[in-house]
């Protein structure tokens, strides 16, 4: 795995948590700069939100969930999802149900929360306008279009895993390169097996400590390929060094996730939230 393209798709999800859930408004022609890479925005996803056992009606109200963007001078695109707050919530639930995967016959099961924001993704604010899906090919590049990658965090990690399967499966982008970080696992054991063939460019990033990946468990759910493990405590040299507070939220968070992948990189450091410091 690239560590600093890891580093870069984590930077344009933190571009779309930098938008207010509540704001609606179509951030096309934003521009953001990641990893030294130019990129405008295309358009904003939006969908409902994760409904959970704590707050049902979570479920009806529609959010900006993600951006897609162009990058300058190649045309890549990258679809960049966020989390969500009600990701703590679901952690608490009494059961992660399952249904049948809604977009490719034979794909086995996923999570019904997950795939039930799924299921409302849109490019625009109207129930009726177009899936990602649907709408990729006629969104209006600046650009020839070049590789897709699908990325997100937490909530938007398990999105993105459902999108990439989506789009390789059911679009002319068969290829897609999917990056997430701190997903739980989306599906049964049928489904990754169905995603592994599909969608083969595939880094699962995970924090050692971080609850959100390990639920929910084994063995209705599995994990897809492939993880690159992260770690909060630096083993070596001696003595242990512990480099990101160990609470649930420090452990979880996607500035965590970039400040331990710039120490691997060996690039500039990337600051963690200042509540996570040791």
């Amino acid at each position: 795995m690239d560590l600093n393209k890891a580093i870069e798709f984590a930077q344009l999800i933190n571009a779309a948590y930098g938008i207010t859930p509540a704001d609606l408004t179509n951030s096309a022609g934003m521009v953001t700069v990641a990893g030294g890479t130019t990129y405008t925005v295309v358009t904003t996803v939006y969908a409902n939100d994760l409904a959970t056992d704590m707050n049902p009606g979570r479920g009806a109200d529609l959010v900006s969930i993600g951006l897609i963007f162009q990058a300058a001078g190649t045309g890549d695109v990258v679809v960049a999802i966020r989390g969500t707050e009600g990701i703590l919530e679901w952690l608490h639930d009494a059961e992660f149900l399952q249904v049948t995967c809604p977009f490719l016959a034979g794909a086995g099961h996923t999570e019904d929360g997950f795939t039930a924001m799924y299921n409302s993704f849109r490019t625009g604010v109207a129930p009726d306008s177009p899936s990602v899906v649907a709408a990729l090919a006629t969104l209006p590049f600046a650009q020839p279009v070049g590789p897709v990658t699908i990325c997100g965090h937490s909530l938007g990690g398990a999105l993105a895993t459902l999108l990439a399967l989506d789009l390789a499966a059911n679009s002319g982008f068969k290829d897609p390169t999917a990056y997430t970080y701190a997903s739980p696992r989306t599906g049964d054991p049928s489904f990754v097996s169905t995603y592994n063939q599909v969608v083969p460019n595939s880094y699962r990033i995970a924090n050692r400590i971080d609850l959100v990946p390990k639920l929910p468990l084994p063995p209705r759910y599995d994990h897809v390929d492939t993880l690159f493990e992260l770690n909060s405590v630096r083993l070596l040299p001696l003595p242990p060094k512990l480099l990101v507070q160990l609470t649930i939220p420090c452990g979880h968070a996607l500035n965590s996730y970039l400040y331990l992948l710039s120490i691997g990189a060996g690039g500039p450091l990337i600051p963690l939230d200042a509540d996570c410091a040791p």
